[in-house]
């Protein structure tokens, strides 16, 4: 299956099972996690990705990148550069990872908005504008990890 548009592929995530969601959203994080300076995202993502977590390394984890989210909502303030901007959604679709779903939420689809967003404000810093980039690469990422 070849993903080509956001109906098939927001069909295709709430599809997956539980930690199926999770390991899409990783590899969405992952995708856009240069965009941010803050290790301990990378610290994060690499418990998200693991197959077995204990519940107190997975809530720690969840912490800490609660803790990176407001230090990169704040560094964004009144004045907010769109570098700053996109470290935070990299944040945001981080936290999508190690954090416990809500009824009704798919973590995968979480991370893919924050990831495009993020990208977007990259686009924007650079003076390159905004570009479907993120979203076509997240349906490669998706098609990718169905064929397995």
């Amino acid at each position: 299956m070849t993903i080509n548009n956001d109906s098939e592929f927001k069909t295709a995530l709430n599809n997956l099972l539980r930690d199926e969601r999770r390991q899409v959203a990783v590899r969405f994080a992952e995708n856009v996690l240069a965009l941010s300076s803050d290790t301990r995202l990378k610290s994060a993502i690499d418990v998200a990705k693991r197959a077995k977590v204990d519940d107190a390394e997975f809530d720690a984890a969840h912490q800490t990148v609660k803790a990176a989210r407001v230090d990169s909502f704040t560094r964004c303030g009144a004045d907010c550069n769109w570098s700053d901007q996109a470290g935070h959604f990299v944040s945001e679709a981080v936290l999508a990872c190690v954090s416990i779903p809500e009824p009704g939420r798919n973590p995968a689809w979480d991370a893919a908005m924050h990831a495009r967003m993020a990208r977007t404000s990259e686009g924007i810093a650079n003076g390159k504008g905004t570009d479907n980039s993120e979203t076509e690469a997240q349906y490669r990422i998706l098609t990718e990890f169905l064929k397995g």
